[in-house]
C-alpha cells in the first residue's frame, strides 16, 4: 500500500486492530477474518459503534471464501470481501 502512495499501519491481532483504527482514524480498513483475540467481524463491530471509525470503509481480505462466509462479511459490515490471494488490481479497486 505504501509503494502506491497510500499510508498505512499494521497490526497482527484484533484487538490491536482495532486499536490502532481508533488511533489513526482510517479511510480504509483491510482486515483479516480470522484474527486472535478478536475476530474480524467483532472488529468491524467496534469500529462501526466509535464515531471516529464508523465511516471506513472495511475491505475482508481472507481465506474464507465459501458464498455463506462472503454474505456473513456484508451482513457484519464489509463493503468488499476478495478472497487471498487478493488480486493487486481487484484491492486497489475496492479501496475507493
Amino acid at each position: 500500500m505504501e509503494a502506491l502512495g497510500h499510508e498505512s499501519a499494521v497490526a497482527y491481532t484484533g484487538p490491536e486492530g482495532a486499536e490502532a483504527a481508533r488511533r489513526v482514524r482510517p479511510d480504509v480498513v483491510v482486515c483479516d477474518i480470522g484474527l486472535s483475540g478478536m475476530d474480524g467481524f467483532a472488529v468491524t463491530q467496534a469500529l462501526k459503534q466509535r464515531p471516529e471509525t464508523a465511516g471506513a470503509r472495511l475491505i475482508a481480505v481472507t481465506g474464507y471464501g465459501q458464498d455463506g462466509d462472503r454474505d456473513r462479511a456484508f451482513a457484519a459490515g464489509f463493503d468488499g470481501h476478495p478472497v487471498r490471494p487478493a488480486d493487486p488490481a481487484k484491492l486497489l479497486g475496492l479501496l475507493g
